[in-house]
């Protein structure tokens, strides 16, 4: 398998920097793979970790480290997502991708004070908006590894191949129906500055309880999902319905504490808003707009997927 980068092919004993500068790569393809980061870093964590428990001669005999380390990082993603269905059934409410910052806004510092590696920081562009994400949630892992290899990532399918544990005419198919997949889901294009202020109208619709500016600004057919994962407060089932989304967040607005602000920010690339108390992060939510109304919003509240946005 070959990589976008592979330092280290040319010299028959990598340096430590050659194989380190592999980091973000995996990283990049592990977050899309199991949309969590803190998973991702277990799993490049654990790659490395395979890389130095092999002798120095085991390491020479390896053609391309690159390639060897992407290989090796894609069968352990694919083996957590296999885990990760049971895990879910016992996860207290709707599980959703862990979101992410924008690059600038990204917190330096990981809980207990150690320094965020840079090359931690995920890539933003398409293929990690909440909304992909949530239908890459929606395959099944050998279509999830398939599909992120091949028609993210560019890798071929004899090379997919060998990550996967099937041919590459079924690592075809697997792409193929994911791709379906991801066509159905998705939304007429809506430019990113449409998007962004309905957004913002619906910030201030929100903060001035206007029912009816809400419903207005939402599909008949929104649905909205949270994720507290049994550690913050908010509702356990989808709301479904653009009326009964309304009603939801006008109440949550008369509950608001009044030391909380709702702010603008870019979640995974697109626009979406914060809930702040006291400066800490509280709630991010994602949303997809198809059209001039929001189809779908994501509410994540479990502070263990909110670490990249605060330090509180």
């Amino acid at each position: 398998m070959t990589t976008q980068s592979e330092p280290g092919h040319d010299r028959p004993d990598p340096s430590l920097d050659a194989i380190m500068s592999e980091r973000r790569q995996l990283i990049n393809l592990a977050y899309r793979l199991l949309g969590s980061l803190a998973e991702a870093e277990d799993a490049v964590q654990e790659t490395y970790a395979r890389w130095y428990a092999m002798s120095a001669r085991q390491q020479d005999a390896i053609e391309s480290p690159g390639a060897w380390l992407t290989t090796v990082a894609g069968r352990i993603c694919l083996n957590q997502l296999r885990s990760a269905r049971a895990r879910r059934e016992t996860y207290v409410g709707e599980w959703i991708p862990e979101p992410l910052p924008e690059r600038t806004e990204w917190i330096s510092v990981r809980p207990g004070g150690a320094t965020v590696d840079p090359a931690d920081r995920v890539t933003l562009d398409e293929s990690v908006n909440l909304a992909f994400l949530v239908v890459l949630e929606s395959m099944t892992p050998a279509e999830r590894v398939a599909f992120v290899l091949h028609d993210v990532f560019r890798y071929s399918f004899a090379e997919v191949a060998e990550i996967v544990g099937r041919t590459p005419a079924a690592c075809r198919q697997l792409a193929s129906s994911a791709r379906r997949r991801i066509r159905a889901a998705q939304p007429s294009a809506t430019p990113a500055a449409q998007r962004a202020g309905i957004v913002r109208d619906f910030k201030q619709a929100w903060e001035a309880k206007d029912i009816d500016a809400l419903i207005g600004l939402l599909d008949p057919d929104a649905t909205a999902i949270a994720d507290g994962g049994g550690l913050a407060i908010t509702f356990l089932h989808p709301i479904e319905g653009g009326e009964q989304i309304a009603h939801a967040w006008v109440e949550i607005a008369r509950r608001r504490p009044g030391n909380m602000t709702l702010l603008e920010r870019t979640v995974n690339g697109q626009p979406g808003l914060v809930a702040q108390q006291d400066g800490v992060t509280v709630s991010v939510f994602a949303f997809e707009v198809e059209g001039d109304r929001i189809k779908h919003i994501w509410v994540v509240r479990n502070p263990e997927k909110l670490r990249r946005w605060t330090t509180g």
